[in-house]
């Protein structure tokens, strides 16, 4: 029997290390975080593809990454065309989401980054799931940790790699 609180059984089997294993797993773990975004979507009348963006822009914002969030890198990060972005762009902006900063060595170049008063909105909404995350973190070592960061790294750039192909 599972439930809220109650873990799943493995899946794939006898063999809990599994290609079908992790697959199971990764996807139960992907609907979950959809599901999870669909309901900040709904809450904040926003579309699923404006809560993918606020992610992107967070996260580049949050890596202070050298290549800043531009409206160009987001449309091919979410597969989206120009006008799809631009609209999105526009709501996110309109909605006091994000905000548009123009490059200072180049004017033409507009950098999106996530607004202030939105972040603090995210946090709220979001802290049940941080403090689900902080609690399961809570149950490994920090050896354990390591080598999960270590797979999701791995993972997250082949996951990337076959954007590109």
């Amino acid at each position: 029997m599972s439930g809220p609180g109650m873990p799943l059984p493995p899946a794939g089997g006898d063999n809990p290390t599994s290609l079908q294993s992790f697959a199971v797993l990764l996807r139960r773990m992907n609907a979950e975080f959809n599901r999870i975004a669909q309901e900040f979507a709904q809450a904040h009348s926003l579309h699923l593809t404006d809560v993918q963006a606020l992610i992107a822009i967070l996260d580049a914002d949050a890596e202070d990454e050298d290549e800043p969030m531009t409206p160009g890198r987001l449309r091919r990060q979410l597969n989206l065309t120009s006008g799809a972005v631009t609209a999105c762009v526009d709501r996110l902006e309109k909605s006091g989401h994000i905000r548009r900063v123009r490059a200072v060595d180049d004017r033409r170049v507009v950098h999106l980054h996530y607004a202030e008063a939105a972040k603090g909105l995210a946090r709220d909404y979001f802290r049940p799931l941080a403090r689900s995350t902080d609690t399961a973190r809570g149950r490994f070592t920090d050896e354990e940790l390591a080598v999960v960061v270590r797979f999701l790294t791995e993972m997250n750039r082949e996951l990337v790699l076959l954007r590109r192909e």
